[in-house]
């Protein structure tokens, strides 16, 4: 174990007897493998318990074992990289992040083909609806901490707005200090959008990643456990993909499963639902998918995410952003892999309702 990932060990609170106890075994020998997700079960993560709960994990010869609940994407990308999970549900921005500091997990697989980051608003707080990012000039805009932040100014500098814009902090309040009319505008994630939309009725929102090419959530694996096991993560991405082709064309149900495994959120149900049509809608599908398949990757996304937190001094050193993530293992013969496009038939978004120029998203303008 090298200087650096005894660094990484001691910062992280993790030790070297709970990393040789966690999963860099083989699933024959720990007798399953686990998902770890980056957040609390929501609408975003309807997949993975769709497809365990009609059995295509156990199709695909993977014994899930279980999928636990996060504490942020961050975090995610610390323990698949440390080997306490074979799989994790975490970002692109901090698969890289943790490659720069002494760890090498991988993205087998991207489940959101651009970022989740979106400017949004509503009639009240704007005083309209929000058509361009030239509109925010001379107005406040909030965002979280984090990827976020950064793309949101990414976004109002490639526009030409960053110096007339007051950008403030809301933390984890960015959508109550929307309604409440404390700023004109959020830096979010889509999910944000569902929640103010849900409140406020209408909402107006200007994807970040239609000018900044980026990725949002990624299947991260153990390197060595991938390496050790190549049809084990195989099977689960043919497994993860049937599941996210079934939940597309079947929201209703597949909320419903997400529900009855986590009954807390039972009293959300209808923001999860709508949760999930947005991202099966908008960012599951892409152009990539179309012309390869689910869960492709391409570097450009990667390079962009990777110079933006380099040149916001967020990462511990340097890497090869190509080096982070792999198409090796998805099953392009596999009907959901390969030609999940063809199978799908989005539903109609209901998150945001209106784009950037004012129009219903679909997936199929992606």
């Amino acid at each position: 174990m090298g200087e650096t990932r005894r660094q990484f060990l001691r910062a992280t609170g993790a030790s070297a007897v709970g990393l040789t106890a966690a999963v860099g075994t083989t699933a024959a020998q720990s007798g399953g493998v686990g998902l770890l997700l980056n957040w609390k079960p929501n609408g975003l993560h309807v997949p993975y318990y769709a497809a365990k709960a009609k059995g295509y994990y156990d199709e695909q010869g993977v014994k899930l074992n279980g999928i636990e609940s996060g504490q942020g994407s961050d975090f995610a990308a610390k323990q698949v990289g440390l080997g306490n999970t074979e799989f994790a549900i975490t970002s692109a921005d901090q698969m890289l992040n943790v490659n720069t500091r002494g760890l090498s997990p991988r993205s087998v697989g991207v489940v959101m083909q651009r970022s989740p980051v979106v400017v949004f608003t509503t009639p009240d707080a704007f005083g309209g609806e929000l058509t361009g990012a030239d509109e925010l000039a001379g107005k406040t805009v909030g965002t979280g901490p984090g990827m976020v932040k950064i793309l949101t100014k990414l976004l109002l500098e490639e526009k030409g707005v960053l110096s007339e814009v007051e950008l403030v902090d809301t933390g984890f309040d960015t959508v109550q200090q929307l309604l409440g009319g404390k700023i004109d505008a959020a830096g979010g994630v889509f999910a944000d959008a569902v929640v103010a939309r849900q409140k406020a009725g209408s909402v107006s929102s200007i994807p970040v990643a239609e000018t900044v090419p980026s990725y949002g959530h990624v299947v991260g694996a153990n390197a060595d456990f991938a390496a050790g096991n190549p049809e084990t993560v195989r099977g689960f991405l043919r497994a993860t993909a049937r599941g996210a082709a079934w939940a597309t064309n079947n929201p209703e149900r597949a909320t419903r499963l997400l529900v009855e495994a986590n009954p807390a959120i039972s009293e959300t149900a209808d923001t999860q639902r709508a949760k999930w049509v947005e991202m099966a809608s908008n960012y599951v599908l892409s152009e990539a998918v179309r012309q390869h398949a689910w869960g492709w990757s391409e570097a450009r996304p990667w390079e962009t995410t990777y110079r933006a937190l380099r040149d916001a001094d967020l990462l511990g050193g340097e890497t090869d952003p190509s080096s982070v993530w792999t198409n090796e293992y998805l099953d392009t013969d596999y009907r959901y892999v390969g030609e999940y496009a063809r199978t799908v038939s989005p539903p109609e978004a209901t998150a945001s309702g209106e784009t950037a120029s004012g129009t219903t998203t679909t997936g199929g303008r992606n």
